[in-house]
This record gives C-alpha cells, structure tokens and sequence, in this order.
C-alpha cells in the first residue's frame, strides 16, 4: 500500500499539562509529516478528526496519546496502519512533574540543561514514526478449505457433553471412544454426587440419559472400538486417521528421534542428512509426518476428553496401609466397583462390610499430602461412599480420616449433611497404620481433631486414590508433528495437559486441541459437564477464528503470521525446535514448513532465527530495530553532563500492564529509560541488544514473565528461552568490551505494579555505577 502519514497528539488525560506539545509537533515536522493536536482524541470530535483525515487518504496513522491497551476499539481503523504511541501512562502519568520538573524559562536558555521527560515523549514519537515505516497492513491466512467438523476424544460424560453443546449449536460432531460402548466411568458407578438443592441425598447417574442424548442427535457420529492413529495439519484442516486399538498400520504416528541417537559414538552431533537416517530407521513402517492420509476424515478442531485411570499406588510406599498385602485394604475406585455391583462386601470372604474406613492421607506425620493426583473429587467421593455404607446398612460405620476436605461450592451442605449423620465419623488426623486382626482389621490414627489417639476396628479401608490422566501413558491424540504425537513438558504438571492453569483453561499447548475433564485435572462429573461446555466453546472459537484468517488465542483476532524468507534459511532447526506451540515442521533437510493455524503469533521462531529471516508484517527484526537505533542517545557532544540511555524490552502480556498501571497509580522511575513492548520475551532477538550497546546505549533490561515450573509465560516458555539467550551474550558483550552487567533479564507478574517502577530504579542506579557505555558519542 502506499502510505499517506499522519501524527495526532492529545492533549488530554494531564499530556497537554505534563508536556510541550509545541515541541512535540516539531518531531513529524522535522520529517516532513504533517501533525496534529487535539485536546481529547478519544472523544467523538477526535474520532472525527481521524475518519475526516482517514477519508482523505490518509492510511498510516500515528496516534500520541495513551496506551495501547485502553481504547483499542475507540482507535481501530480498517484498512490503515496504527500505532499508538503511549504519551499517557507511559510519559506524563508514570513521571509527574512533581518529581520531574519542567525546565524554567530562565533554564531553557542555558542549551546545556536538558528537560528528561520532555526528551522521553519526543523518542517515543520518534519510535512510532519509524515503526509505522517499517510494518505492513496485515491481511489473513485463509486455508482454501475450512472443516467446520469438530473430533471428540473420548465418548465418557465429558466428552459426550462437549459433542452435545456443539452440536446444539450447529456444528458436526464425531465422537471417537476406545472401549466398544459409551459411558466411560460414569458408567460404573452406582450414584452420584447431588447437584441441586437440598443437597443431602445422592442422586441416580445421568450417564444413561447422556447417551440417548448423543444418539439422538443426528450432527454426531459415534466410533467407538475406535482410536486415532494420527492427526495430521493444522486447525481447520486436520486430516485423522482412525484405526482398531492395537492395530499397526502405516499411518501410525512417528516419533520424534531421541536425542541419543542425534550423536555419534564419540558424542558429536549427527549431520542434519544422518539424523534423517537415523529418523527413517527408527520409526520403520511408517509414514513421515508430511505424508498426508488421502483416506482421512478432515476435522477443523479437537475435543481431548479422554479422561482418566485409577491411580494403582505402584508408585509410592503404602505397606503401612497394608495395601497390596491385606485382602480388605482397596481403593476408593474398587470400591465403587464393590457398590455398583450390590451391598458393601469384603473382597476376602464376600461378608457385609459394615465397618469402613476412608484413608485420605498417606503420610503418617511426615506429610499432609493426599494421594498423588487427587483433589476435591476425592475429599467428595470418600463422603458419596460413606453414604452407601450407611444406606446399605442401618448399623453401618463409615469413618474418614482426613488432612484437607475440600467441598467445593454447595457442596459444603452435602457435607454438612453427613456430619449430623450418627453412623459418619470424620475427622482430621494421620492414619499411622492398617494391621490385621482376626479377620478384620485395626487402623491407628494420630493427630485427630480430638487431639488423642484412635484406634478403629474396621471390615474394609478404602484408600483415597488419586485420579490419573491418560496422558501420562499415552498421547492419545498422536499429533503428526515434528515435535512429537503428544505435548512438550507436561510432567512439570503431572502430565496434565493446560498449556497455562492460571490464563488459559481448557487450551493446551497446541492450537486447535482443546482439554476437557479430568485429563485437565482431577474433578467431579458435575465439573466435568461443565468443563466440557467451555472447551465446546473454545473449539467453536477456534474454528470461526480460522475461518477469518486470524488467530485464536491468546492474541485473538491477530491477522498476522510468521513470513520466512528461505533463501537465507540455514536448516539449523531452531524455529521448529524452539516453537513451544509445534507450530513449526520441517523436511529432511530441515528446511522450515509452517502451519499457520497452528501459530500463536508469539514470534518465538523469531527470536530464535540467527539468520533473522522471520517475521510478521506489523511485528519483525527490522521495526523493533529502527525503534531502538530511532532512539537519541545524547553524548558530552551535546551536553557537559549527558543523560544515560537504557533500553527496556518489555513482554507486552504482563510486564507492559504492570507498567501502565504504575503509570495510573502515579508511581514514577527514571526518565533515563525508553520502554519497547514486544510481543513475548521469547520474541527478543540478541541483534536489538547488539544494536542497542553499539550506538552508544548504557543498558539494557527485559521485562517478562515467570519461567520455571510455576511458569507464568502466556506462550508458556518465551521468558525461559530469553534466559537462555541472555545467559550466552556474554561473547556479544565481550566482543564489544562490555561488562555483562550492562545487560539484565527481571521477572513480574502482572500485578506487580508498585514493584516495577524500583526493579527499574535499582537496574539504572547499578548502570550510573558502571558509568556510560565508552561507544557513546561514535
């Protein structure tokens, strides 16, 4: 398009008060672009001014006014290229003039004094000038045939619920369930939890009702004997293909070679040809991933519902509960077995159990901890089975030892129901031992709410076994992507499969494939009903996102997608490598294949491109970089004692927040900085920070998200791959001679507002003690 330029700056919101507008209009006019004020933009006389203007060919617009992150909708414009530039929280609010005067009149005249904000807003136009130069206007990635179909894995009552809410809503659904009939575990219990008032009494399963629902739909196809030997594509097109449980057949998924048959016998890594080899040989009889299944069904997203197993306590040390070696000790799932076939009896001789003890906590003293992958499911399982010993028997005994009963909601009264029940005993305490004792049992408990120790014969012990998600043994949707069938790192959450618990439920780490139930955690059919409902909708989302060309989440409604230019391309394999959403694939040389519905738009394959070869028409290496070298770095050729320049590259998703809201709440740090957001850490690509030092700059920091295990990164490994680039531009540094503390990485969440304004203070203070950058002034 060819660009016809405007700059506007409002003079509202305290910015006309705070800073010298007439100063500020000589920054386009310097330029040669034509500029404008207005004292409040954003109200209907500012609209105006902008769709006149807009009317009459200008398409590239320059808004200096506040943050990006407030009237968005007030400032969009089809078909033009906005920037804003964020005069407001980011200049006049984060630094008041009360701790940043203005220069007088009389220190005007002096040219050795320098006002810092004032200089501060004039870069920041300056940034938003060149970037709009740099971009282009965004236009969508339309697939040439969008399947509106959507695939449910898994036909238990999650994932029968989920089929029914999107089929009630218009779409074609397909069911596929391993297991030759529907139902899954709900189908083996006798009650259920209650889920309406009063809430005192169990209530008959409604898996059956469930069922004739799903029959009796004419949009949902059921499959079941029936699992998915691979799912190929990208959202809106993936190709399945289905096959029999235990059947091979060349559409098998393949895997990814291990990383010990990427290295030779010496330990040198292979050559890009040998590994493919090496890939071929290892995944024999089947098919690559970029072999398309002319015979697969298309779907345009995914339903992973697929529930969970019984946790079988292999993996942990219970012989003082006496399981594995009395008879009688079981776990809560057998004994749902035990209820569902008739009365409470004992598996050693069939005799009534009409003494029965929960176990909720393993650990004696040493630990509180429930059972691995429990929850409160389990804390209202042990209270729905206490139930059935009573109402199997009227002289019947049921007690729950317990360190955390968790009733969620209403079903706080349930319980509270069960605690007026003479026959329940629970309480608070550490089950230290399960021993035999004739052909009972005596259980020894600790630590109760009575403060002394108990002892309780017992014909039964249920122990309260934790719910595991079938992801831990198995893929289950078998992505035919280069970074494997199933999802990177999911043991750091039990092999759960929430790409984010905290920002995005229901979403995992690859697009269009959406948990539902306990394969997300360990909870009730009731929630799992409900759970079901919000994947439905995600599913629905992700289809008409991509049926608009724009992405799904969490940049919604993003029309940008990674753009390579291959000519350059090394096949070094670090975009399709690093990608944390698999967007990427490559061939057998490694060359880059995109999918990209898959993308996320985070722009991680971009930071890690040594080539820099990637990018998005609004959002590439060259228009971050402009915005840095656009930046003015005074040296002692301009002033006796001049400013220092450091350079924050900051993660839009919650760094950027918790700047804007210290800038609402008043709270200021140095005028010295020039904040460029960015769209996620992982995006940082070293040559800003190289261009940065080089041109005279004294530092330069990023600001993102947490990384770990207790992550926080909305593209969920973007901080961490920024560490690890930050942790080797020591060799950058050095081949500059500068000291590698010029150069930092600081982690916030996004209500660490009143925090950020000193973590930046305390960076630029340890910059003031290194002194300025000796390339200053070259």
């Amino acid at each position: 398009m060819d660009k016809k330029y405007g700059v506007y700056i409002c003079e509202g919101c305290g910015i006309g008060e705070a800073l010298d507008v007439k100063a500020l209009c000589g920054v386009p006019e310097e330029e040669g672009v034509p500029v404008k004020t207005h004292p409040f933009l954003c109200g209907k006389d500012g609209v105006d001014l902008l769709k006149k203007d807009i009317a009459d060919g200008t398409n590239t617009l320059v808004l200096c006014a506040c943050s990006r992150r407030v009237n968005f909708d007030i400032f969009r414009f089809d078909g033009c290229i906005v920037d804003r530039v964020n005069l407001r929280e980011g200049v006049a609010w984060s630094h008041p003039r009360s701790e940043f005067p203005a220069l007088t009149e009389e220190e005007k005249e002096d040219e050795d004094n320098y006002d810092r904000v004032q200089m501060m807003a004039e870069d920041y136009i300056r940034m938003g000038m060149i970037r709009v130069e740099k971009i282009k206007l965004p236009e969508p990635y339309l697939l040439d045939n969008v399947s509106k179909k959507i695939l449910v894995l898994g036909g238990g009552i999650t994932g029968m619920s989920a089929a029914i809410d999107a089929a009630k809503i218009g779409y074609d659904v397909t069911i596929v369930e391993k297991t030759n009939s529907l139902g899954g575990y709900a189908a083996k219990v006798r009650k259920q939890i209650p889920v309406s008032a009063p809430y005192d009494a169990l209530i008959p399963p409604v898996v059956q009702a469930k069922i004739a629902e799903v029959e009796a739909m004419p949009n949902i196809t059921v499959k079941t004997g029936t699992v998915v030997a691979r799912i190929a594509g990208q959202p809106g097109e993936f190709t399945v293909t289905m096959k029999k449980p235990g059947e091979k057949i060349p559409f098998d998924v393949p895997y990814p070679l291990p990383d010990e048959m990427k290295v030779d016998e010496a330990g040198k890594e292979l050559d890009v040809e040998k590994q493919h080899e090496a890939y071929l040989k290892y995944n024999e009889g089947r098919n690559d991933i970029l072999q398309f299944d002319a015979d697969g069904e298309m779907f345009g997203a995914v339903i992973l519902a697929a529930g969970w197993r019984p946790d079988d306590l292999k993996d942990g040390d219970f012989s003082h509960l006496g399981y594995g070696e009395i008879p009688d000790v079981i776990t809560n799932t057998q004994f749902e077995e035990i209820a569902k076939a008739g009365k409470i009896v004992r598996p050693s001789d069939g005799k009534a159990a009409k003494s029965v003890v929960f176990v909720q906590s393993p650990g004696k003293n040493d630990s509180d901890s429930d059972f691995a992958y429990a929850g409160a499911v389990t804390s209202m399982v042990s209270l729905k089975q206490a139930k059935y010993v009573r109402e199997d028997y009227s002289d019947g005994k049921a007690f729950i030892f317990y360190q955390h009963m968790r009733t969620p909601g209403f079903s706080e009264l349930f319980y509270k129901g069960l605690q007026q029940d003479p026959g329940i005993f629970m309480t608070k305490g550490a089950v230290m031992s399960v021993a035999k004792n004739g052909d009972g049992m005596i259980v020894d408990a600790e630590n109760t709410l009575l403060g002394e120790k108990l002892q309780v014969k017992a014909d039964l012990v249920v122990l309260g076994a934790g719910m595991v998600p079938v992801t831990k043994d198995d893929p289950v949707v078998n992505l035919a992507y280069r970074q494997g069938p199933g999802f990177r790192d999911i043991g750091l959450f039990n092999s759960y499969v929430d790409s984010n618990f905290i920002c995005f439920p229901y979403e995992t780490q690859r697009t269009g494939i959406y948990a539902a139930g306990a394969i997300r955690r360990s909870m009730t059919m009731e929630e799992a009903m409900e759970d079901a409902s919000g994947a439905a909708l995600k599913a629905v989302q992700c289809l008409e996102s991509v049926n608009r060309g724009v992405s799904v989440h969490p940049r919604s409604g993003d029309m940008t997608f990674p753009d390579f230019f291959f000519q350059r391309c090394t096949q070094c394999k670090r975009c399709t490598e690093e990608c944390p959403f698999g967007a990427l694939d490559d061939d057998e040389k490694g060359t880059p294949k995109p999918n990209p519905t898959r993308c996320r738009r985070c722009g991680t394959c971009m930071g890690a491109c040594p080539e820099r070869i990637i990018g998005f028409a609004d959002y590439n290496i060259d228009s971050i970089g402009s915005m840095v070298k656009s930046i003015q770095v005074p040296s002692e050729d301009d002033y006796s004692e001049p400013p220092l320049r450091i350079l924050g590259l900051v993660c839009e998703n919650d760094a950027y927040p918790a700047l804007d809201m210290a800038g609402l709440n008043r709270s200021g740090y140095s005028a010295d900085v020039r904040i460029i957001p960015i769209r996620c850490l992982g995006s940082m690509n070293v040559i800003w920070i190289k261009d940065a030092l080089s041109q005279g700059m004294d530092g330069v920091f990023l600001l993102g998200c947490k990384h770990g295990d207790d992550y926080q990164c909305h593209f969920v490994k973007g901080s961490e791959l920024a560490d690890i680039r930050m942790k080797k531009i020591g060799d950058a540094l050095a081949s500059l001679a500068l000291e590698n503390e010029r150069v930092a990485q600081f982690e916030v969440a996004i209500d660490d507002y009143d925090k950020v304004p000193q973590i930046i203070n305390d960076f630029v203070e340890s910059i003031e003690a290194l002194g300025p950058n000796p390339f200053k002034g070259f």
